[in-house]
Protein backbone atom coordinates (compact mmCIF):
# COMPACT_ATOMS: atom_id res chain seq x y z
CA UNK A 1 0.00 0.00 0.00
CA UNK A 2 1.21 3.36 -0.92
CA UNK A 3 1.31 6.29 1.58
CA UNK A 4 -1.14 8.46 -1.19
CA UNK A 5 -3.83 5.60 -1.27
CA UNK A 6 -6.39 5.34 0.99
CA UNK A 7 -6.92 2.36 3.36
CA UNK A 8 -10.67 2.45 2.40
CA UNK A 9 -13.45 4.41 1.32
CA UNK A 10 -15.03 6.69 3.38
CA UNK A 11 -18.45 4.66 3.44
CA UNK A 12 -16.48 1.61 4.45
CA UNK A 13 -15.38 3.84 7.76
CA UNK A 14 -18.69 5.31 8.45
CA UNK A 15 -19.99 1.27 8.35
CA UNK A 16 -16.87 0.10 10.47
CA UNK A 17 -17.36 3.64 12.87
CA UNK A 18 -21.16 2.44 13.66
CA UNK A 19 -20.40 -1.32 14.25
CA UNK A 20 -17.04 -0.41 16.58
CA UNK A 21 -19.02 2.35 18.63
CA UNK A 22 -21.60 -0.10 19.20
CA UNK A 23 -19.21 -3.04 19.90
CA UNK A 24 -16.58 -2.16 21.77
CA UNK A 25 -16.53 0.56 24.87
CA UNK A 26 -15.41 4.10 23.94
CA UNK A 27 -13.92 3.04 20.63
CA UNK A 28 -13.32 6.46 19.19
CA UNK A 29 -12.23 5.79 15.15
CA UNK A 30 -11.50 8.60 12.47
CA UNK A 31 -10.57 8.52 9.14
CA UNK A 32 -8.17 11.34 8.55
CA UNK A 33 -6.41 11.50 5.00
CA UNK A 34 -7.35 8.54 4.11
CA UNK A 35 -6.26 6.56 6.86
CA UNK A 36 -7.88 4.84 9.92
CA UNK A 37 -7.04 6.11 13.21
CA UNK A 38 -8.53 5.69 17.21
CA UNK A 39 -8.22 8.02 19.76
CA UNK A 40 -7.44 7.08 23.28
CA UNK A 41 -10.75 7.04 25.46
CA UNK A 42 -10.10 10.24 27.39
CA UNK A 43 -8.48 10.22 30.91
CA UNK A 44 -10.52 12.76 33.89
CA UNK A 45 -7.39 15.87 33.32
CA UNK A 46 -8.42 15.41 29.51
CA UNK A 47 -12.32 16.32 30.72
CA UNK A 48 -11.40 18.54 32.67
CA UNK A 49 -9.47 20.53 30.45
CA UNK A 50 -12.95 20.83 27.83
CA UNK A 51 -14.66 21.56 31.16
CA UNK A 52 -13.01 24.87 31.64
CA UNK A 53 -12.78 26.14 27.59
CA UNK A 54 -16.32 25.47 27.94
CA UNK A 55 -17.03 27.51 30.67
CA UNK A 56 -15.05 30.16 29.25
CA UNK A 57 -17.01 29.95 26.08
CA UNK A 58 -20.32 29.74 27.73
CA UNK A 59 -19.22 33.09 29.57
CA UNK A 60 -18.03 35.21 26.80
CA UNK A 61 -19.89 33.81 23.36
CA UNK A 62 -23.63 32.75 24.87
CA UNK A 63 -24.47 32.74 21.12
CA UNK A 64 -22.48 29.21 20.61
CA UNK A 65 -21.80 25.77 22.08
CA UNK A 66 -18.15 24.27 22.30
CA UNK A 67 -19.75 20.44 21.36
CA UNK A 68 -18.09 17.61 22.32
CA UNK A 69 -19.46 14.84 20.79
CA UNK A 70 -20.02 15.62 17.32
CA UNK A 71 -18.05 14.15 14.46
CA UNK A 72 -17.22 16.29 11.27
CA UNK A 73 -16.64 15.78 7.72
CA UNK A 74 -13.17 16.96 7.10
CA UNK A 75 -10.72 17.44 4.07
CA UNK A 76 -10.63 19.49 1.15
CA UNK A 77 -13.20 17.34 -0.24
CA UNK A 78 -14.65 15.76 2.73
CA UNK A 79 -13.64 12.74 2.59
CA UNK A 80 -12.32 12.72 6.19
CA UNK A 81 -13.77 11.81 9.69
CA UNK A 82 -12.75 13.67 12.74
CA UNK A 83 -13.80 13.70 16.29
CA UNK A 84 -12.50 17.04 17.66
CA UNK A 85 -12.83 17.20 21.42
CA UNK A 86 -14.82 20.19 20.95
CA UNK A 87 -16.35 22.12 18.17
CA UNK A 88 -17.33 25.48 18.80
CA UNK A 89 -20.21 26.76 17.01
CA UNK A 90 -24.26 28.06 17.13
CA UNK A 91 -26.14 25.90 19.11
CA UNK A 92 -28.58 24.88 16.45
CA UNK A 93 -25.23 24.05 13.77
CA UNK A 94 -25.36 20.35 13.68
CA UNK A 95 -29.61 19.56 14.03
CA UNK A 96 -30.62 16.68 11.81
CA UNK A 97 -26.81 16.30 10.60
CA UNK A 98 -26.31 12.84 11.83
CA UNK A 99 -22.95 11.38 13.35
CA UNK A 100 -20.74 13.24 10.89
CA UNK A 101 -21.44 16.82 10.29
CA UNK A 102 -20.87 19.70 8.13
CA UNK A 103 -18.33 21.90 9.27
CA UNK A 104 -19.38 25.18 7.75
CA UNK A 105 -20.62 26.37 10.77
CA UNK A 106 -17.74 25.50 13.06
CA UNK A 107 -15.73 28.49 14.36
CA UNK A 108 -13.06 26.20 16.34
CA UNK A 109 -12.07 23.10 16.46
CA UNK A 110 -10.22 22.26 19.91
CA UNK A 111 -7.91 19.10 20.11
CA UNK A 112 -6.09 18.27 24.05
CA UNK A 113 -3.29 15.92 23.58
CA UNK A 114 -3.54 12.45 25.04
CA UNK A 115 -0.62 10.17 26.41
CA UNK A 116 -0.58 8.31 23.46
CA UNK A 117 1.58 7.23 20.30
CA UNK A 118 -0.51 8.20 17.85
CA UNK A 119 -0.95 11.99 19.40
CA UNK A 120 1.91 13.60 17.21
CA UNK A 121 0.17 12.70 13.96
CA UNK A 122 -2.51 12.67 14.51
CA UNK A 123 -2.90 15.98 16.90
CA UNK A 124 0.06 18.08 15.35
CA UNK A 125 0.08 16.93 11.44
CA UNK A 126 -2.70 15.13 10.46
CA UNK A 127 -4.82 17.30 12.13
CA UNK A 128 -4.02 20.81 11.29
CA UNK A 129 -4.01 20.23 7.73
CA UNK A 130 -7.48 18.49 7.47
CA UNK A 131 -8.94 21.17 9.09
CA UNK A 132 -7.39 24.05 7.30
CA UNK A 133 -8.48 22.21 3.99
CA UNK A 134 -11.99 22.34 5.58
CA UNK A 135 -11.61 26.06 6.03
CA UNK A 136 -12.29 25.73 9.76
CA UNK A 137 -11.03 28.99 11.14
CA UNK A 138 -9.31 28.35 14.53
CA UNK A 139 -7.51 25.56 15.58
CA UNK A 140 -6.86 25.13 19.18
CA UNK A 141 -4.51 22.27 20.45
CA UNK A 142 -3.36 22.37 23.88
CA UNK A 143 -0.64 20.23 24.27
CA UNK A 144 -0.43 18.58 27.30
CA UNK A 145 3.03 16.82 26.44
CA UNK A 146 4.70 20.16 26.17
CA UNK A 147 2.46 22.40 28.15
CA UNK A 148 1.73 24.82 25.51
CA UNK A 149 -0.91 25.83 23.81
CA UNK A 150 -0.91 26.07 20.23
CA UNK A 151 -3.50 28.34 18.26
CA UNK A 152 -3.83 27.55 14.37
CA UNK A 153 -5.81 30.34 12.12
CA UNK A 154 -5.91 31.94 8.69
CA UNK A 155 -6.60 28.21 6.54
CA UNK A 156 -5.27 28.69 3.14
CA UNK A 157 -6.10 25.19 1.39
CA UNK A 158 -4.45 22.75 3.41
CA UNK A 159 -2.28 24.61 6.12
CA UNK A 160 -3.38 27.63 8.40
CA UNK A 161 -1.28 30.42 7.74
CA UNK A 162 -0.93 31.82 11.13
CA UNK A 163 0.17 29.18 14.34
CA UNK A 164 1.33 31.16 17.60
CA UNK A 165 2.45 29.09 20.40
CA UNK A 166 2.53 29.98 23.81
CA UNK A 167 3.30 28.17 26.98
CA UNK A 168 0.39 26.98 29.77
CA UNK A 169 0.23 29.99 31.99
CA UNK A 170 -0.13 32.89 29.15
CA UNK A 171 -2.51 34.85 28.08
CA UNK A 172 -3.80 33.53 24.63
CA UNK A 173 -5.84 35.65 22.13
CA UNK A 174 -8.60 33.36 19.70
CA UNK A 175 -8.67 35.47 17.00
CA UNK A 176 -12.07 36.23 15.65
CA UNK A 177 -14.67 34.61 14.56
CA UNK A 178 -13.56 33.23 18.00
CA UNK A 179 -12.66 36.66 19.90
CA UNK A 180 -12.44 34.96 23.36
CA UNK A 181 -9.00 35.30 25.58
CA UNK A 182 -7.70 32.21 27.60
CA UNK A 183 -6.03 32.64 30.88
CA UNK A 184 -4.19 29.45 30.61
CA UNK A 185 -2.42 29.10 34.16
CA UNK A 186 -5.35 26.82 35.19
CA UNK A 187 -3.69 24.30 32.19
CA UNK A 188 -0.66 23.74 34.27
CA UNK A 189 -2.76 21.94 36.81
CA UNK A 190 -4.14 19.39 34.48
CA UNK A 191 -0.50 17.74 33.33
CA UNK A 192 1.20 14.79 34.35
Amino acid sequence: MTADRPQMLVTEFEELARHAARSTEGARLEFINGHLGGKAVPDGDHGRVIQWLTRICMQHRPDLWLDPTQGLAVDAYREGRARPDGSLAPAEAFVGQGEWADPAAVLMVVEVTSYDSDTDRRDRVDKPRAYAATGIPVYLLIDRDTREVKVYSAPDGGRYETVRTLPFGKEVALPEPVGITLDTEPLKNWVR
